[in-house]
């Protein structure tokens, strides 16, 4: 609505809840005042730009660089004033870098256009004067009838009016929102259950008062002759199943429903290495700034003698003689900046974009990420943040579908304390009669048989399962009496298919509700919902008693039941949910008919209450549930993916803490925990969960939690927290009443880093982006990795540093708004340790070596100056200042950054503590970064006054020639050229001949090229200061000995100080490097032989 504002209006005019007329009738006059809101339409938007505002929004975003809007300043002051180099220098490079950008966020944004158009265009039936007509789903408004088909998808969200089935109810999946694929029941509003016809509804006179819309997926509270809950809420993107239609009414469109709400706007992620990026250039500014001031000051000063500042041979006009003498001092500084300008190399940001981009392909080429059964390969959607993978500290990952495979499996029951495992079932066939059930213990007694027929009894009856006939054609019978299973089963949960299907190998089938009614002899049959924990109760008579069944978790079970045998079944309980089974338990209690009665009215005067209807309910609930009798417990697995467990381990040890968020329930999820080793048995558990909160107030919680951490963190104690999403709704919110309570987010940040595991439980998609945000905004800033495969995992994904999604079986949302998509969990290993680490040692080496290589490039510039009168003259010709980055120097770098392995892969895989070496952004430091410049320095200072006193001595040619400045220039370009490259070829630790052929082959150019500039009278160029000069320098024997050297001088330090940090301070990289070089050596014979002997059981296997 439109009045959002809460403090300038009074509250009780504040329209916190939206009127929707259904079918957008006028109310009846006599009504009070009607105002119309205005809702937004059906529309989703999920693109960054549109067509008109791509341009200039584009470039704003890519002038925000430091680099880029530097360049642009240059490139400006190159036009205006009179400079020494010309504009092009700067102008091509830069264009080419913002066309490149642009060109791909422009294409990415094209395709979620085209996602978003399909979204918008697909046809809905809604119903209007008693017709149905087809329009655009992007037309739907607030208040319409629309009518759904089975397995159509809901368009927006909406309040269930009537279905196809005479209950009422329909059945709905959600995997595309929290990625359960199982079948969830609504229902409708019971007073309009009976309208089942298009004409019907154009009768109906009725309105819905409903709340604004709010992004909580599992709270709704609409009013409409009676309350509403989430259970009539159909929510945009579920799908319908099992129910031919359904009528129901929007209340939500377009980006107000749950769906969009939810989401989360792209935003452009940065990774920390383009951070440090531009913390570099700062500074690498500051040098070039000082450098030109420097200079200018200087060159003042020295001209203040005026026979220097005007002799002789180079009188000044009288315009230059006028002009102020700041405007002049200005006019140098700029000529200054621009002669020093390239200590900022624009062509990194070419060469970096270049890397990235081609660098993402070794991700998609890889065949060990490649899946059989999908068919998939991993996919890149951003490239910008390759490094980023391999500086990940915080895995948070969801547990549905991304940890497990979602499918589950009935393991075993017990009852009394007997344990029951399903039969193998051969061909397909259940050996007849009750037999199929293995006993592992002792036969029961006499009276154990009573208690095992209640207790498969109360499993088929307590649950939520729905048959569904593949023939129609009396299709059940005929199954039964074959023996196969024709109909299949779906249910809003997992677990009790699995447990139906079990309880069918033991040779008890679910028919279907009515023909149990038939069977059993049943009167009432009543299913309720509990509000804690959930036990399905249901009641129904045999023989003219009453049973009240109960089936939930056994935290919920244990503590209301009086007799049974109950420590057998605890402790079998327990050590299945070691083992990390689901673990359910089921009791039962007689009735008499006044007690039942009485239980009735109690219940349905709870329901219809207004207010604290939750309160009241769980009163009632609490009367009946007591007393009970323990029959049994069951078990069931959902199986966790393969090698699951195993990547957890690894990334553990790699130094990461991994979170799991979850939707589940607390007991199910610590149980999938344990066994994918993210608790161990070690494990201390903290919880902070709704149960203790209730007990004792958050404040005290916490403190307690935050000293039991503190503590005995001498004691070198794994700890594991386990918290739930009311709770942290809690913990996050800010309390405005009391200042002292503010702080529950530092205390409960400072436990969380002081655990090693946390699990997080009952969580709303948004609430997975808070925790994320949490941990991102901390003051360590840590780098956060999200993975998921469901679209409620979208918006974590979208605010972790790093999004990964998993191409699995609920559709591709997760894939395609993440960064990186791949296949399954176990393939974040590969990735994370193996692509992630080689990215970052590549990317930091290129970062690191530009900006060494542009120090030692200009820096002899700088100190030429101060030999040529600080007149701007440039020391390098300008071909040569053009392509030194350009060409010269740009591809050993680039291929080094794309195929450099500094250790082999397997060890990478097998030894994920390598991966601590590189954490926190360690080759990126600061001291790493003053060594590199150092090293810049020392070698231009080596390569100018190397080459200055070579020349001193005049009789530097054999027959007796002198030498000019451009020869001077020439002669320490080459050493230039020379160093960098070589320098990058110690650096080399994986040589292909790739390698060879760039390192070799651009010195190569660069003298075929020298020869080449030099050697040809060029007739379009207006100047010919080149010409013959580099031949006629290496025409000299001392230039030869000099040039060789001054690279050997200049590298030394280099190689002197990693040979002396290898010998005694060595890292485990470089420990691991050595030890391989020795196994190399010793591997290759064997390696060979293997080799050929697997070739040739290769061909065995392909020969028929």
């Amino acid at each position: 609505g439109h009045a959002r504002g809460i403090n300038q209006i009074p509250s009780e005019n504040w329209v916190d809840t939206r009127t929707v007329y259904i079918g957008n009738k006028e109310p009846p006059p006599g009504a009070e005042a009607y105002i119309p809101q205005r809702y937004p339409d059906n529309r989703i938007i999920s693109s960054k730009y549109t067509f008109w505002n791509f341009v200039p929004k584009n470039l704003f975003e890519q002038f925000r660089r430091i680099a880029n809007f530097y360049f642009l300043i240059i490139f400006l002051v190159q036009l205006i004033i009179d400079t020494p180099t010309s504009p092009i220098t700067s102008g091509l490079p830069l264009f080419f870098v913002i066309t490149v950008t642009a060109i791909k966020q422009g294409y990415e944004d094209w395709l979620r256009h085209k996602a978003d158009n399909a979204i918008n265009q697909c046809p809905v039936h809604e119903v209007q004067h008693g017709k149905v007509i087809r329009k655009q789903s992007r037309k739907l408004r607030v208040g319409d009838v629309v009518l759904i088909k089975e397995d159509e998808t809901f368009p927006c969200d909406l309040i269930l009016l009537s279905t196809s089935r005479e209950d009422g109810t329909c059945f709905v999946t959600t995997a595309s929102l929290d990625g359960e694929s199982s079948h969830k029941t609504y229902y409708a509003v019971q007073d309009t259950k009976a309208f089942i016809t298009e004409e019907d509804f154009d009768t109906l006179q009725a309105s819905i008062e409903c709340e604004q819309p709010q992004p909580d997926l599992y709270n709704v509270f609409c009013v409409f002759f009676r309350p509403l809950g989430s259970e009539n809420l159909l929510l945009r993107g579920a799908t319908l199943k099992n129910t031919q239609h359904i009528y129901a009414v929007a209340i939500y469109t377009g980006m107000e429903t749950k769906m969009a709400l939810n989401y989360q706007s792209k935003s452009q992620k940065r990774s920390a290495v383009e951070k440090s990026m531009n913390a570099y250039l700062i500074v690498y500014l500051c040098i070039l700034i000082s450098k030109a001031l420097i200079n200018t000051v200087l060159k003042y000063v020295w001209q203040a003698d005026p026979d220097k500042d005007e002799p002789f041979y180079n009188q000044k006009t009288d315009t230059e003689r006028q002009r102020h003498i700041l405007i002049r001092a200005f006019t140098d500084f700029l000529a200054f900046m621009v002669l020093f300008n390239y200590i900022i190399p624009v062509s990194m940001y070419v060469t970096v974009e270049m890397q990235k981009f081609l660098g993402s392909y070794f991700i998609m080429w890889d065949d060990e990420m490649f899946d059989e059964e999908l068919g998939e390969r991993a996919q890149v959607n951003t490239s910008d943040l390759n490094e980023e993978l391999g500086q990940v500290e915080y895995v948070f990952t969801d547990k549905t579908g991304t940890l497990t495979e979602n499918n589950m499996e009935f393991i075993e029951c017990c009852v009394d304390g007997y344990v029951y495992v399903p039969d193998a079932i051969c061909n397909g066939q259940v050996m007849p009669g009750s037999t199929s059930m293995d006993m592992i213990d002792s036969s029961p007694g006499p009276g154990g048989r009573e208690s095992e027929e209640l207790f498969f009894r109360a499993l088929c009856l307590c649950h939520t399962v729905q048959v569904k006939e593949e023939e129609t054609v009396d299709g059940i019978k005929m199954g039964i009496h074959q023996n196969k299973a024709t109909s299949f089963y779906i249910s809003s949960s997992p677990d009790e298919v699995a447990l139906v299907e079990g309880m069918k190998r033991l040779g008890f089938t679910y028919l279907r509700l009515k023909d149990i009614l038939s069977a059993t002899h049943c009167c009432k049959l009543m299913m309720l919902l509990s509000a804690n924990e959930e036990p399905v109760l249901t009641v129904w008579l045999s023989t003219g008693e009453y049973y009240l069944f109960c089936k939930g978790a056994d935290s919920s079970i244990f503590p209301r039941v009086i007799s049974g045998k109950v420590e057998q079944v605890k402790a079998r309980v327990e050590h299945n949910a070691v083992e990390g089974l689901r673990t359910l338990c089921v009791a039962y209690r007689k009735l008499s008919v006044a007690q039942y009665e009485e239980t009735c009215h109690l219940l349905n005067s709870a329901k219809l209450a207004l207010q604290d209807r939750d309160r009241k309910l769980a009163e009632a609930y609490d009367l009946i549930e007591k007393d009970f009798v323990l029959l049994g417990a069951t078990a069931v697995e959902d199986r966790l993916q393969d090698k699951a467990a195993d990547t957890i381990e690894s990334l553990q040890k790699a130094g990461m803490k991994v979170w799991v968020l979850t939707g589940d329930k607390m007991e199910t999820a610590a149980a999938t925990c344990y066994a994918s080793k993210l608790f161990r048995r070690s494990t201390q558990i903290l919880e902070l969960t709704t149960k203790r909160t209730e007990e004792q107030s958050l404040h005290d919680v916490l403190f307690d939690l935050s000293k039991t951490v503190l503590s005995l963190s001498a004691d070198c104690v794994d700890y594991g927290l386990i918290i739930d999403g009311a709770t942290l709704s809690a913990v996050l919110k800010p309390s405005q009443e009391d200042s002292s309570q503010g702080n529950y987010k530092e205390i409960f940040l400072e436990i969380c880093r002081n655990c090693s595991a946390v699990l997080c439980c009952r969580m709303a998609p948004l609430q997975k982006a808070q925790i994320v945000k949490l941990i991102k905004s901390s003051p360590e800033h840590p780098i956060t990795l999200a993975i998921g495969d469901g679209a409620n995992d979208v918006s974590m994904i979208l605010e972790a540093h790093v999004g990964i999604g998993i191409m699995g079986k609920e559709g591709r949302q997760a894939a395609r708004n993440s960064d990186y998509a791949i296949p399954k969990f176990k393939h974040l290993k590969k990735m994370l340790l193996v692509h992630g680490h080689y990215y970052y040692i590549r990317i930091s080496e290129l970062v690191q070596y530009f900006f060494y290589k542009n120090v030692a490039f200009i820096f002899p510039q700088f100190l030429y100056q101060f030999f040529c009168g600080f007149s701007q003259q440039p020391l390098y010709d300008t071909a040569y200042l053009t392509l030194y980055n350009i060409s010269f120097t740009s591809l050993p770098i680039l291929l080094f950054s794309l195929i450099e392995q500094h250790i082999n892969m397997d060890i990478l895989k097998k030894d994920p503590s390598l991966y601590r070496d590189i954490a926190k952004n360690s080759l990126l430091r600061w001291p790493i970064f003053i060594y590199w410049t150092f090293l810049g320095v020392f070698d231009a200072i080596v390569f100018f006054f190397g080459s200055y006193f070579l020349f001193n001595n005049s009789t530097f040619t054999s027959n007796g020639q002198m030498f000019g400045n451009w020869t001077f220039g020439t002669l320490v370009f080459t050493v230039l050229v020379f160093t960098v490259t070589l320098k990058l070829a110690l650096d080399t630790h994986y040589w292909t001949w790739i390698n060879h052929f760039v390192i070799w082959g651009s010195l190569l150019f660069f003298v075929i090229f020298s020869l080449l500039w030099g050697g040809i009278i060029w007739p379009f160029l207006n100047y010919q200061r080149m010409y013959y000069v580099f031949i006629q320098m290496l025409s000299s024997g001392p230039a030869w000995l000099s040039i060789i050297l001054l690279i050997v001088i200049s590298l030394l330090p280099d190689v002197v100080k990693k040979v002396v940090c290898r010998a005694l301070w060595p890292t485990t990289t470089e420990r691991i490097q050595v030890g391989e070089h020795t196994h190399t050596h010793t591997q290759t014979h064997t390696n060979t032989h293997t080799h050929i002997m697997h070739r040739s059981t290769c061909l065995h296997l392909h020969t028929p």
